[in-house]
């Protein structure tokens, strides 16, 4: 059994991951001492930000491309994290996607391609990273990605918003379940947040800077480092929990439309 006061996790996985948050969390966790399986759909992505890791902090990042929303590769990835890092202590359900569609004209191949991924996907990388955890009786910490669309309703993203409120009952559900072990279950909401998506649309800078209370959008850095805390050692007596990051957002909540 590992030492339950070590300052820091031994083995992150992170799910899509190959850039925006889910990257900067890996980065993040390697600058820590944290040895990271990184995850992204596509594998030239995967490479690429494995490669930027590990010239920073060598061999402290490996990758596996895959597709986070088939249970089929779920379990494929926290076996090969455990066969080839030798432990799985943090899951980070990452992966997910933002189908943008007014409710009344919403397409069904939209709907159950979102809600595989949001939830089937991150639903069984908790299940296969709790057993793996269980098996080492050395406990560990589980993340769920939200977001604010779980708190506040938000033009055309009915779907999307669902999926993000259910993971925070997810979060809490587990409690029960994963308690016992050691294991705490936690979902962070990031609210506007600057990535290489977000960057790319015109004024959304501007228009969130504009509306937020902190004056500025998150940076993945803001959400990277409430990731680590909630999943280190010194944290894990706080579990079934929703972490807001969004400069105060949702305590306003005005519209950027």
């Amino acid at each position: 059994m590992k030492n339950l006061i070590d300052p820091a996790p031994e083995v992150a996985l992170v799910t899509g991951a190959g850039v925006g948050i889910g990257f900067e969390i890996c980065h993040y966790f390697a600058a820590k001492g944290l040895h990271v399986m990184l995850n992204d759909l596509d594998p030239y992505l995967t490479q690429k930000a494995v490669e930027q890791i590990n010239s920073e902090y060598p061999d402290s990042c490996q990758g596996l491309a895959g597709d986070a929303s088939d249970t089929g590769f779920i379990e494929k990835l926290v076996k090969h994290t455990v066969k080839q890092l030798g432990s799985l202590d943090v899951a980070v359900a990452n992966a997910g996607i933002t189908v943008f569609g007014e409710f009344l004209t919403y397409k069904e191949s939209d709907f159950h391609q979102l809600v595989q991924l949001n939830l089937a996907g991150s639903f069984f990388l908790a299940q296969q990273a709790a057993r793996q955890m269980i098996a080492q009786q050395s406990g560990g910490s589980i993340l769920f990605m939200s977001s604010v669309t779980g708190h506040q309703a938000h033009k055309n993203l009915a779907a999307y918003g669902m999926s993000k409120a259910a993971l925070e009952m997810l979060a809490k559900t587990l409690v029960l379940e994963l308690s016992p072990y050691q294991i705490n279950v936690n979902a962070i909401a990031p609210g506007a947040t600057m990535t290489e998506r977000t960057a790319s649309e015109e004024g959304y800078a501007e228009t969130w800077s504009r509306i937020t209370p902190m004056g500025r959008p998150a940076f993945p850095r803001d959400i990277a480092a409430a990731v680590g805390f909630l999943v280190s050692r010194e944290a894990r007596h706080i579990t079934g929990q929703s972490l807001v990051i969004d400069g105060g957002w949702t305590a306003t909540s005005p519209s950027p439309y």
